[in-house]
Parts: C-alpha cells; structure tokens; sequence
C-alpha cells in the first residue's frame, strides 16, 4: 500500500525544514532568526554608558601616567638635552664630518667633562661647603654682637635654635630623614643621574632616525611642512638649552674670578658652582644664587659682602640686557610676560624641572601659532 507523498516547502523556506503546527514556524537548526533593528546610538542608556566607560577609561590612564610620572620627567629633561647638544653635533657636520663621528666626537667630549667634573671639581666642592659648614658657629656668634639681632634673640631665641641644628652633627639627617634617608636621597641621585646621561645620549644618537619616525605619521601631502615645523621646534630647544648652559657658564665663571680677586678664594669654587647652577633657573635663579653668596660674604666680612651687592647688581644688568640677548637672539622669540607666566606655570606644575623647560616649550607653541593658526587666520 503506497504512502502519501509528503507536501513541498513553501516558496522561501529554507531547506529541510519543518512547519510547527501550534504556531507555525519554521524549525530548523540553521535558522537563527531575522535580525533585528540596530542599536539606537542616541538611546539614554546608551550614551551614559559609554559616556561612563570613556571617562573610566580616561581616569585609569591619568592614573597610569602618574604612576610613571617620574620616569616620564627623566625621559623629557633627557630629549631636552639631546636636543641641546644637537647644535654641537651640527658644527661638527658643518665642518665635514659624518653624522656619526659627530655624535660619537660630542658624546666622548661630554663624557670627559663629566669626568673631569667629578675628578677634579667635586673633591674642591666638598671639602669647601665643609669649611662653609664649621664657620657657621662663628657667624651666627657675630650675628649675636648686632643690638637688633640680640633684640629678636632674647624673645625668640632664634640664634641659639639655629647653632644647635647644626652644630647638632645631624643637620644633614634631618634635611632627608636620617641616615637611611640620606643613602637613599644620594642613590636615587645618583640613579636618576646616570639614567638621564645615558638616555641623553641614546636620544643624541638616534635623534634624526627618530624624527623621521614621528614625520611619517603626518600625511603624505603635509609631510614636508611637518618635517620643517618640526626641525625648526628642534633647533629652538636646542638653541634654548646651549644658550642657557653658556650664560650659566659665563655667571660661574665671573663669579669664580671675582670672589678670588675680592678675597673668598677658600669658598670661590663652592660659590661659583652654585651661581652657575641656579642661574639656569628663569627669572629668580640668578637672584637666589647673588643672595646666597652676598650673604655669605657678609657674614665673612662687611667690606666683601657690599663689594659682592655691588658686583652682582651690575653683573645682573650685563647679563639681562647684554649676554642673554645675544646669546638667545637666534633661538627663542618670547616676550617678556608671556617668558614670566610660562616659568610662574612650569614651577606650579612640575617645580624646577617645569620652570627650565617652560621658555621653550612656550617659544615653540608660540612658533607653531604664529605658522599654523595665524598664517591659516590670514588666508581666510
């Protein structure tokens, strides 16, 4: 007895499947369903979402980047000088050497300076601020003779409190917490020194071969206009840092000349470094470093601490009006209040470190604007 021949799928159906009779709907283990509409991007829910997941996301990597915040400052003080020293590998390619033997030339004679720094320098540094440190007694003691001075003595007894921290023998140790604390201040020093001279000069190595790098990520079409913005940002830091290492030199160097002349000689070298050190510093540095050695002199004698006002009020006029222009004439182009607020910003926000690169960094943004948004502003 023949079977009934089974009916055909419908039209549309997909193949081997079968009709439920209770609701009739295709069965088919293939057959997923027909997709949905698409997600309403503008839905509430989906906004505040993503909303919230970007901001999470934005906070993790602020917190990231504070978490390395330290290594990221050794990274930009050390492209600072890299860029600094880059004038000096470009004289000697403009004298006929190759790129390479340039950078290996500049490197060894930095590495020799250095050297030559500890070797030579460091010892007189030394045994000077100790001879600094054991006449502070006697001229708190002449400090005391003053009728003034023993006036706010007998109510606040501020003389005393000073000679015994430091007579104490541990005024070192409580400046950096102790003894472990001085080590660990001294090696983290000296690590972080270490680690900025040999970025330094891995940066110095490699600087062209990574500015090319970072130029091909513009467009082919803005490729060259990059490239030269970018060149002249490089040549400006560059100018910057060796201008500013120069007038640092040329206020040691006076310093070092006049205080052996005015008769400091025991504490000429200590001084001078220290001129030379804060000088790098915009705006108050120079400052810093006139009053610590004129306080010095004073307290040494009268006569040599008013020649020392004398000479540093008029060495400040020199170096304002006279080196620092022409020594920065050809690198930074920043006016006077913008130089104040950009160096009052960088010491806000990243202290000493934030004021040094503070000019430069406001030189190029102002360069960049003047060639980017204003040159754009004029065509319009």
């Amino acid at each position: 007895m023949t079977q009934p021949a089974e009916p055909e799928a419908a039209a549309g159906e997909p193949a081997g499947a079968s009709e439920d009779d209770s609701a009739g709907i295709p069965v088919d283990d293939d057959y997923l369903g027909e997709p949905g509409p698409p997600l309403d991007r503008h839905a509430p829910f989906y906004v505040g979402f993503v909303g919230g997941l970007g901001a999470l996301v934005a906070i993790w990597l602020a917190m990231q980047v504070q978490a390395i915040g330290s290594t990221l400052m050794l990274i930009v003080v050390s492209l600072f000088l890299a860029a600094g020293l880059d004038p000096a590998v470009r004289f000697f390619e403009r004298r006929g050497m190759r790129r390479s033997y340039a950078v290996v030339t500049v490197i060894v004679i930095v590495l020799a300076a250095l050297a030559l720094f500890l070797v030579a320098i460091v010892p007189v540094i030394t045994d000077q601020v100790k001879a600094l440190t054991d006449n502070v007694p006697h001229w708190l003691d002449q400090l005391q003779r003053n009728r003034q001075v023993q006036r706010l003595d007998d109510e606040y007894d501020i003389i005393q409190k000073i000679q015994d921290y430091v007579t104490a023998g541990d005024f070192a140790g409580a400046v950096f917490g102790g003894a472990l604390g001085v080590g660990l201040a001294v090696l983290g020093a000296l690590f972080n020194g270490f680690i900025v001279v040999v970025l330094t000069l891995y940066f110095l190595a490699s600087l062209q071969t990574t500015k090319s790098a970072l130029y091909q990520l513009a467009p082919a079409s803005r490729r060259d206009r990059v490239s030269r913005l970018g060149d002249r940002v490089v040549r400006s830091v560059g100018g910057y840092v060796s201008g500013a290492f120069i007038v640092a030199m040329c206020a040691g160097i006076s310093s070092l000349v006049f205080l052996f002349v005015v008769g400091l000689s025991q504490y000429a070298v200590a001084l001078a470094f220290v001129v030379a050190l804060l000088d790098v510093i915009p705006m108050i540095g120079a400052t810093i470093g006139a009053v610590i050695v004129t306080a010095i002199a004073f307290a040494e004698d009268w006569k040599i601490g008013l020649a020392c006002a004398v000479f540093y009020i008029v060495y400040q006029q020199v170096e304002n009006y006279v080196i620092y222009p022409r020594v920065m004439s050809k690198s930074v182009d920043v006016p006077g209040a913008v130089t104040v607020i950009a160096a009052l910003t960088g010491a806000a926000l990243f202290g000493v470190v934030g004021a040094l690169l503070a000019i430069p960094t406001a030189a190029s943004i102002l360069m960049l604007t003047r060639e980017v948004w204003v040159r754009r502003q004029d065509t319009r």
